[in-house]
């Protein structure tokens, strides 16, 4: 085999085409790991919580809270009589009804965006335990028209901020407090449930979140609510829930990706072929030599090979360098799923590097497997006269 410093040598010759080259697999990758991140982001926020022992009861057949609408009579039976909803020590059920509304907010950008707006009760506050913390100002009152509104919105929203007035209808609802939340709902406004459904004349919830007890068999729990004509809701884990909710968004960002990485990668395939089809066309004589002097055809293949999976390598590192800065940095997107903005940050992980730079050294070998193929092919003689 030929040593590498031989490949890294001719990599170092010609390295104008050579950079051209990585270029074009750089932005590929760039572009790639880009839309990956920003998946990788949006799906993070539904991932911190995903707790089985919270359960989420909606209407049947929804498959987002958006979508759901339960009575007051059923919210009632649902939590006072449902035995796999725990108890605290004095017996209160440990559960809270809901709602949810996407409300118009102007962003800061000037377009109108849907903000999700949600009534919860004490026990919500409860069940959320320390994924959710007061940032600055104060929690609302429960029974007054007040709300605390998710960190994200006051950096991407006009009227977030403390001391602003949120209207709905014509009830005005003052931001007394900023909060945080590991998961999805810190791109949320939040207020007493009673005071949004009466302001918003919704006179339901969307859902109840209840902690179950502890060994509680999630599907007998479906089968059992399915024989209760008094209880028309469907449950599922808060995990289950919170899977479901980033498929259409999620999978339209990876299809996406795939699309410019075809796209895209075909161009740097191309360019790499060219490359090296240059450097066989100007290496023929060199090429006869080597034959000569005894290096087998399959050495000579693989060198080839070699020395633009190297060019493939250092555009991928390229293409990670320009995607690095993204990482942590925040945006939002509508969520098809409940058609409500939700504000999320680009996300690099690891593991997206390190697929990015699989794609890399793909692309190289796939653009120097022809012109490797073409100088094994050649025959010493005829390569020799080469001038």
């Amino acid at each position: 085999m030929l040593p590498v410093r031989y490949t890294i040598g001719n990599v170092m010759v010609r390295r104008s085409s050579a950079l051209l080259t990585m270029l074009g697999i750089a932005c590929t990758v760039a572009v790639f790991a880009g839309v990956l991140a920003l998946r990788d982001g949006f799906e993070s926020v539904y991932a911190p919580r995903g707790e089985s022992d919270i359960a989420i009861y909606l209407r049947p057949g929804a498959s987002s809270e958006g979508e759901s609408w339960i009575t007051r009579d059923i919210v009632d039976v649902v939590m006072k009589e449902r035995p796999e909803i725990a108890r605290a020590a004095d017996g209160r059920p440990l559960a809270a009804a809901e709602s949810f509304l996407a409300v118009y907010m102007e962003a800061k950008d000037g377009d109108l965006t849907n903000v999700p707006l949600r009534g919860i009760q004490p026990l919500s506050l409860e069940l959320m335990g320390s994924s959710v913390r007061l940032l600055d100002g104060r929690w609302f009152e429960f029974g007054t028209d007040e709300v605390v509104v998710g960190k994200p919105l006051t950096e991407r929203m006009e009227g977030a901020e403390i001391g602003a007035t949120i209207t709905l209808n014509l009830t005005p609802f003052k931001v007394v407090g900023i909060v945080e939340h590991d998961g999805a709902q810190g791109s949320e406004v939040w207020g007493d449930v009673e005071r949004m459904i009466d302001a918003l004349d919704r006179p339901g919830y969307q859902r109840v979140v209840a902690r179950l007890e502890p060994g509680t068999d999630l599907e007998a729990v479906k089968a059992s609510l399915g024989d209760d004509r008094r209880t028309t809701v469907e449950v599922q884990s808060e995990r289950e829930y919170l899977a479901g909710q980033t498929t259409m968004l999620g999978g339209l960002l990876e299809i996406l990706a795939v699309f410019l990485t075809v796209v895209m990668g075909s161009s740097a395939v191309l360019g790499a072929v060219n490359t090296m089809l240059a450097s066989v066309g100007s290496r023929t004589h060199e090429i006869g030599v080597l034959l000569a002097l005894g290096y087998s055809r399959f050495s000579v293949f693989i060198t080839f090979l070699f020395e633009s999976a190297v060019i493939g390598v250092l555009g991928g590192a390229l293409g990670v360098l320009i995607t690095l800065p993204f990482d942590g940095l925040g945006t939002g997107l509508t969520n098809f799923n409940t058609f409500t903005d939700v504000s999320f940050a680009f996300t690099v992980t690891p593991r997206l590097v390190g697929t990015a730079f699989v794609l890399a050294f793909g692309l190289g070998l796939v653009g120097g497997a022809l012109p490797a193929w073409r100088a094994a092919r050649m025959q010493p003689v005829e390569a020799l006269r080469a001038h």
